[in-house]
């Protein structure tokens, strides 16, 4: 970066905003649509008594049968389609039956889904009865039988489906659960019918080949259902009004542009094949449409953070997935870098990496500080600060940045 006079940090409190799509750059974000979780799973969970292995055997005990496991498929589709991985929380099953992750807040803002869900609620229900049943018959205490119910609703565990798409739409699925060691391969269910009308249940070894081949269905936690997806927030926005983004605003002098992410590519997978996918948090730091002539003016800017979340299912590692979301909407020549961090998601306790998003204001740079928030545990995949000048050079060309690939486009609006 070219060398100017003065180089000053202004601190400034920082706004937090979603992404928009490349089709809406040029709007500001719904602040319901940033707060409300897309399928209602509370970020954290209490203790339960249920362990994985206990809910893998429970589903293996049910007489499962075709339109079971066809509800399972498309509710894990629904799922895909809002842009999480293969999965089909306890929640949806039990309280929404045939409902993915994400469909919640679509059916509370397109009244017609909400309706279409309800009818289809009924019919989806095969598998939730059947649960339901054998839970109530587990123990003569009807109380005791409501408190598994409760735990299941509030574990966050949920039916994995690998490779689901590849279903021949008559094989029922083998049932195992995640080991959480670090492990490859675990033991699975198989409910197999006998000639006098029993059932009788078969172990396996599961492993990802296995999965690949037949239907898994692995129990594990639900890690994604907190995160925003370009997929679902597209969908989303598509319920508002354009009142309700505002009118495009413009610089007040220079040529006002978006910067989007393009496309994206995994190089890797971050996790055993029995938690799913990676989850690759995405963030950015900026000032948006500055356009400041005097250090006066700096007041009237703070820093803004894009923050989402790219799911890469394990069958698109090594696959280019176009996006087009939005990290700088309104992107001016006096904006000089941005800061940016790529994250795969572990937990752990809350921290942050303090940096800075530079402008110019004549021959002066001045910095915003700007803290991009990640947890402890998260892998860090990349991070550093990108200038106007590389985001020109490198306009629609692919770039890595550790174990991803990014193509970013910047274009006038």
């Amino acid at each position: 970066m070219k060398n100017f006079s003065t180089n000053r940090k202004i601190a400034a409190p920082v706004t937090s905003v979603l992404f928009g799509l490349a089709v809406l750059s040029a709007v500001s974000c719904n602040k319901d649509l940033m707060t409300r979780s897309p399928s209602g799973l509370s970020p954290q969970t209490p203790e339960i008594a249920l362990s994985l292995g206990q809910t893998a055997r429970m589903l293996t005990e049910l007489p499962l049968g075709i339109e079971q496991v066809r509800e399972v498929q498309e509710a894990v589709a629904a799922s895909v389609a809002n842009g999480y991985d293969e999965e089909y929380p306890f929640r949806n099953l039990l309280e929404a039956p045939g409902t993915g992750v994400g469909d919640a807040e679509l059916q509370s803002r397109f009244p017609e889904l909400r309706s279409r869900a309800s009818g289809r609620s009924e019919e989806a229900g095969l598998l939730r009865n059947l649960l339901s049943y054998a839970l109530s018959t587990r123990s003569e205490n009807p109380a005791a039988s409501r408190n598994v119910h409760q735990e299941l609703v509030e574990s966050g565990f949920q039916i994995y489906w690998p490779y689901f798409e590849e279903w021949d739409g008559k094989t029922l699925p083998v049932i195992t659960f995640h080991p959480e060691n670090g492990s490859e391969s675990n033991v699975g269910y198989l409910r197999v019918p006998q000639p006098d009308g029993s059932w009788k249940i078969e172990e396996m070894t599961v492993d990802e080949e296995l999965a690949m081949q037949r239907p898994v269905w692995v129990v594990n936690r639900n890690e994604d259902a907190g995160g925003m997806t370009p997929q679902l927030f597209a969908k989303l926005a598509a319920s508002l009004p354009q009142s309700e983004f505002g009118p495009v605003s413009r610089a007040g002098s220079g040529e006002l542009r978006t910067l989007t992410l393009k496309e994206f590519r995994a190089s890797r997978n971050y996790d055993s094949w029995f938690a799913g996918a990676s989850e690759f948090y995405v963030k950015c730091g900026s000032v948006e449409n500055f356009t400041a002539s005097t250090e006066e003016d700096l007041l009237r800017y703070h820093p803004s953070i894009t923050d989402f979340m790219i799911v890469v299912r394990r069958k698109q590692v090594n696959h280019t997935i176009p996006f087009n979301a939005v990290l700088v909407s309104e992107w001016t020549s006096q904006l000089q870098d941005s800061a940016f961090l790529i994250l795969e998601d572990d937990g752990g306790t809350r921290t942050s990496w303090k940096c800075s998003a530079n402008v110019r204001i004549k021959s002066k740079v001045y910095g915003f500080d700007v803290e991009l928030p990640f947890r402890s545990h998260d892998d860090i995949v990349w991070r550093g600060r990108l200038s106007n000048r590389y985001f020109e050079k490198y306009n629609n060309l692919m770039g890595h940045y550790g174990d991803v690939s990014i193509t970013f486009r910047i274009a006038s609006i």
